[in-house]
């Protein structure tokens, strides 16, 4: 054998669940120092895959090999111990206790009697923090951070361990673009101390940054592994999906209607100023801008979730005052918000009932839900929407990302909605289904839609919209047209620079 042994193999793995066979003999080693890329779809396995070798799950059949020596992943504990260290996508945080017992939670260090070295503890904790170059200490509490802050607790987690195999799975999804730098650093640094680092994310320019092969699952099975020096997007893309993608921007054939929504000098305090657009049927609006700029929080204001402190909302050419979510919804705003599953959907609830929640109250016969008439209206989307599920008895937790996006829009698409805000909407979905949604923008545009998309990933922004609104600290820098947008122009408005008096109106 050529070249070092590999810190992690996995041999011949078999997993299935009633009716499933959601790994179909899968093999995967990872090289000392070597950072690898795990892809696929939603629902191609690599979940799964992370949950066997994490001891989540027992395989049927096949081995999981920890520097050539086999191993048996009984319990995430057992995992750990062996060297196994995983940075979850969703947190996993006890948000009433410290960072610093956060991160040594069950390890925490002792003195004599058993008591708690508190010194040692903060000692120790503040030392990691020092390497990710974060602006909070050991002894702030963990409910009073960021989301992305909270992100950066888990990966300090790994730091406390003398790990051989670090798992990252889509571990910039809630960071700014400076705390990826310093995650890429950290990434670095364990490479060159011969860790081997998989790297789960469904963001390509990531990948090609940072990995020095990819390996793909298609389906429950592996695909293949690439280097990534010696491929292109395109190719992994075809081995994720079996196919070849159109990323090209369809141009609207539509003519443009009245004007459906209308925001005049909008502000709230100081998340964003003196906002001015419009969005008329027929058309998609992007807003484009750095984490910070104030693009979810004006989606969130125009949904009733926060007061403005000035300025006007028109819709349909008539003033009006929007106090709360139910306001919103009567008046015909809806919003797909960035977090699908904390805030659009309720996991444990079947897809019908996720789908029919805002409007059950008018879909009651008599003391009861009419039964009848909730089923009518998730076929009726499940159909338009291309929604893959085996019936609406499924939990919406048990769905791929994709298709849990679509249960979200199409719950709102069946309010009959004449504004549809869209935050962040492929977040978290893998380059398949994210031109399944892109092409669903275009397609409710072209029915008549007034349609708002916030995005954070500029190939998107520039592929639905037909005219960009770049931020930048809370206030409309400059507002493009598809035709003159450029990605340099576009990266100029949202760093602040090169605003014109004449171009803060959209």
């Amino acid at each position: 054998m050529t070249g070092p042994a590999p810190v992690l193999r996995l041999e011949h793995i078999v997993k299935t669940f009633p009716g499933v066979r959601a790994l179909d003999d899968v093999s995967f080693a990872v090289l000392p120092g070597e950072v690898h890329a795990l892809m696929g779809e939603n629902g191609a396995g690599k979940s799964t895959l992370m949950k066997v070798l994490g001891g989540i799950y027992q395989p049927d059949e096949g081995r999981i090999l920890v520097e050539e020596a086999p191993a048996v992943m009984a319990s995430p504990l057992e995992a750990k111990a062996k060297g196994i260290v995983f940075i979850h996508q969703e947190l996993s945080l006890a948000e009433e206790l410290t960072v610093a017992e956060n991160i040594y939670l069950g390890e925490l260090p002792r003195k004599r009697f058993g008591l708690v070295d508190w010194d040692r503890l903060h000692a120790q904790t503040d030392a990691i923090l020092g390497k990710l170059r974060v602006g909070f200490d050991a002894r702030t509490l963990v409910g009073d951070l960021s989301i992305a802050n909270q992100q950066m607790v888990e990966i300090a987690r790994a730091l406390t361990v003398d790990a051989k195999a670090v798992i990252f799975d889509e571990p910039t999804a809630s960071l700014t673009d400076a705390e990826k730098i310093v995650l890429f650093d950290v990434i670095a640094d364990l490479k060159a101390q011969g860790v081997g680092i998989i790297y789960i994310s469904h963001r390509m320019e990531e990948i090609f940054r940072i990995t020095d092969r990819i390996s793909v699952l298609r389906d429950g099975s592996y695909r293949g592994t690439l280097k990534t020096a010696e491929t292109d997007e395109e190719a992994v893309t075809q081995l994720m999906i079996g196919r070849k993608l159109d990323l090209s921007r369809t141009p609207a054939t539509h003519a443009l209607g009245d004007v459906a929504l209308e925001v005049r000098g909008l502000s709230c305090g100081d998340l964003f100023e003196d906002i001015s657009f419009e969005v008329r049927r027929g058309e998609v609006v992007g807003f484009y801008g750095l984490v910070g700029a104030g693009r979810t929080e004006i989606a969130e204001t125009l949904f009733g979730l926060r007061d403005p402190s000035a300025g006007t909302i028109l819709l349909n050419g008539a003033t009006v005052r929007i106090q709360s979510p139910a306001d919103a919804i009567a008046r015909g705003i809806s919003l797909v918000p960035e977090d699908r599953k904390g805030q659009g959907l309720v996991l444990g609830m079947n897809c019908r009932d996720n789908m029919t929640l805002p409007q059950v109250q008018d879909l009651r016969a008599g003391p009861f839900v009419a039964e009848g008439a909730e089923i009518a209206i998730f076929d009726q989307y499940r159909d338009r929407l291309d929604i893959r599920t085996p019936g609406w008895k499924q939990l919406a937790g048990n769905l791929s990302g994709g298709n849990q996006q679509k249960i979200v829009i199409g719950k709102w698409l069946s309010m009959h909605p004449d504004v549809l805000i869209v935050d962040e909407p492929t977040r978290g979905i893998d380059v398949g289904s994210k031109t399944e949604i892109h092409n669903l923008i275009r397609e409710l545009a072209a029915q008549g839609y007034a349609v708002i998309v916030i995005s954070s990933e500029m190939p998107e922004v520039l592929r639905v919209s037909d005219r960009i609104v770049a931020m930048f600290s809370g206030r409309i820098m400059r507002t493009f047209t598809a035709e003159e947008v450029t990605e340099d122009n576009l990266i100029q408005a949202i760093s602040g620079i090169g605003a014109e008096a004449g171009d803060k109106v959209a």
